[in-house]
């Protein structure tokens, strides 16, 4: 079976619990962690999938590595092959499918409420879920919807919080952290909670009641995860 592929920028945003997730499903995944010095992997062949997870980096002054994957996003995207982007990966997507990265208003850290767009139910990505719920932010640049791709969610921080081409999936936020990565982000990064606001939470914030709403935002993850999951089987299918 062909995995999914996983690019990580950052140690501290690993792939989280969607690696648990994968796991759980027997489904197989390999993790290139590009801050490493490793170069991008250039082949599609042997790939199910494609995932770009989180971290710093500005896609409008792209270092080689981001524009190898910028070109990659597009090559998934002709030949079919469904992706998955995070924050920044997400941002990735929107740049390379004609969309446009800007800086938001605002820093979005912690734990937010995105709320899902009216046309949220035509690809099915978040049908069933609760009109509005919480999810896990920490970014400081937001992405326009590119062209022929369906707007999905949308929080007070950030208008464009997730959208769909097809099956790829872009996501704002952050559905695979864990207890202990949001305590290394708190950590790692002081300055982006020091003021707080009604977009940014106090790193004491943010930990409060941490192992409960991670397991709530788990419940969000698994409908979403799962569908995600279920167009890298019908992609495969159609293929073989």
């Amino acid at each position: 079976m062909k995995p999914v592929r996983i690019f990580c920028h950052v140690a501290c945003e690993p792939p989280g619990y969607l690696g648990s997730f994968l796991d759980a499903r027997g489904f197989p995944w390999e993790s290139v962690c590009l801050d490493t010095g490793r170069g991008v992997p250039r082949d599609l062949d042997g790939v199910a999938a494609l995932v770009f997870m989180g971290g710093p980096g500005n896609v409008n002054e792209p270092p080689a590595w981001m524009q190898q994957e910028l070109v990659l996003i597009r090559r998934a995207a002709i030949l079919g092959i469904p992706v998955l982007g995070i924050c920044l990966g997400a941002q990735l997507i929107s740049k390379a499918l004609g969309g446009a990265v800007m800086p938001a208003a605002s820093l979005e850290v912690g734990w937010h409420t995105v709320e899902q767009a009216g046309d949220a139910a035509v690809p099915g990505w978040f049908a069933g879920l609760p009109q509005r719920f919480e999810v896990f932010q920490w970014h400081a640049h937001t992405f326009s919807v590119p062209p022929g791709a369906v707007p999905l969610l949308r929080s007070d921080c950030a208008r464009n919080q997730a959208f769909a081409f097809g099956n790829i999936l872009a996501m704002q936020f952050h559905l695979e952290v864990t207890p202990a990565s949001v305590r290394e982000l708190t950590r790692r990064f002081p300055g982006d909670t020091a003021c707080v606001s009604n977009c940014v939470q106090s790193a004491a914030e943010i930990t409060a009641d941490l192992e409960d709403r991670v397991s709530r935002l788990y419940k969000i993850a698994d409908v979403v995860f799962e569908r995600w999951l279920g167009s890298v089987y019908s992609h495969r299918q159609g293929i073989a």
